[in-house]
């Protein structure tokens, strides 16, 4: 057995405290969000983990990029075939995840999903690199392939098909819409007593503030 138990850090960099925090968690994601895209550190600030519900009763979960974020809620594309599609359609409920290690910070998202117009996620697809347009086309995302030439032949079958057009976007590729109902903001603190601020959409569509025990 590997021994962990020596491994620990003591988290001292910020706090969050209730006269500091935003009423509206939305503008307080963006004030975090901000933050960790201009730290130096943070690689991919948009890098967020999607927990879904499969069909044997199990969460899974992977990364996934955030595009874009309103008052509305949070926005990621996919194939909506893919696992996590399937998921979605037979349990809309997700749960996002941000973990930010240099700012000692994560946020926790439990959200209804739903999927955005057609013409946003054909807006989005356009703007994409011509290569990630032609392996949205390629890839029969979570389905077995027999091996990797399979997915690198379907490419170069597809660049000479369409060389000098527009590439369609797939029917079966687009975004989704995560509508937040609870959001947690954490923050690490010394002695291991984090500061957590949790936010609870009420039947009223007012914001619900409660600091939770670490």
């Amino acid at each position: 057995m590997e021994d962990l138990h020596q491994h620990r850090k003591s988290y001292e960099k910020a706090e969050l405290t209730e006269s500091e925090i935003r009423e509206n968690p939305i503008e307080q994601f963006r004030d975090w969000f901000l933050d960790a895209e201009e730290n130096p550190l943070v690689a991919e600030a948009n890098a967020m983990a999607i927990s879904t519900l499969e069909s044997d009763g199990c969460p899974r979960t992977r990364m996934v990029l955030l595009k874009a974020y309103s008052a509305e809620g949070f926005i990621f594309y996919t194939n909506y075939d893919s696992r996590k599609g399937q998921a979605i359609k037979s349990n809309h409920k997700a749960c996002l995840h941000f973990f930010w290690p240099s700012l000692e910070r994560q946020i926790i998202i439990k959200a209804n999903l739903e999927k955005i117009a057609p013409n946003l996620s054909d807006g989005y697809f356009h703007s994409r690199p011509r290569g990630s347009q032609l392996g949205a086309l390629v890839s029969p995302q979570s389905h077995e392939i027999p091996n990797r030439e399979f997915l690198e032949n379907k490419l170069q079958d597809l660049e000479k098909e369409w060389e000098g057009k527009e590439i369609p976007r797939p029917e079966n590729w687009g975004g989704y819409l995560a509508r937040p109902y609870e959001i947690e903001f954490w923050q690490g603190r010394p002695n291991r007593l984090h500061d957590r601020i949790l936010y609870q959409l009420e039947n009223n569509l007012d914001w619900k503030i409660k600091r939770l025990a670490p």
